[in-house]
């Protein structure tokens, strides 16, 4: 009898690009989903509760988690679960450093990277201030442009590209 290995299904993408939305559908499907903006919410509350980080403390909190969920990744693929790693991957090297864990624990690996024209992303990310929640990450023009300047867009990686209609 052959064991079943883990799937790491990595999400790669601008924001509002439907990275979440893919993800959840993994959960449903019955992947473990990790998130680090969803544990930053629970850490912080919400955010209109008054507390407001500074760069430099938001950054150190989000390392602090991908640490802490890079160690769950692991347990969970050793335990055999499937799992979505709901992150934006925004450089090549990150995505070789999961890639390279992944494998490491003899586990596949899928990377997916979501792609939508920008007039889509700025709709989606304009919708998205006006909710509260944990993927209700507000990213104001500045913000967006930086990614959009700083973002490794993957060629050649194995990835997967999912295109997104402006809907």
């Amino acid at each position: 009898m052959t064991e079943q290995l883990s799937t790491v299904v990595l999400m790669c993408g601008l924001p509002g690009a439907g990275k979440t939305t893919y993800a959840m559908d993994l959960v449903r499907r019955g992947f473990a989903r990790l998130s680090i903006d969803e544990v930053v919410w629970q850490r912080l509350g919400q955010r209109d509760a008054g507390l407001v980080l500074e760069a430099e403390a938001f950054d150190r909190l989000k390392e602090v988690i991908r640490r802490e969920q890079r160690q769950e990744l692991v347990e969970l693929v050793l335990a055999g679960r499937d799992v979505v790693v709901d992150y934006s991957f925004w450089s090549r090297a990150a995505r070789d450093d999961y890639k390279a864990l992944i494998e490491h624990h003899g586990c596949h690996w899928e990377l997916v990277h979501l792609k939508a024209d920008r007039t889509t992303l700025e709709r989606r990310l304009a919708v998205r201030s006006g909710v509260e929640g944990a993927n209700a990450v507000t990213v104001d023009e500045a913000l967006f442009n930086r990614y959009l300047a700083t973002f490794e867009e993957p060629k050649g990686e194995g990835e997967q590209v999912v295109m997104q209609s402006s809907t």
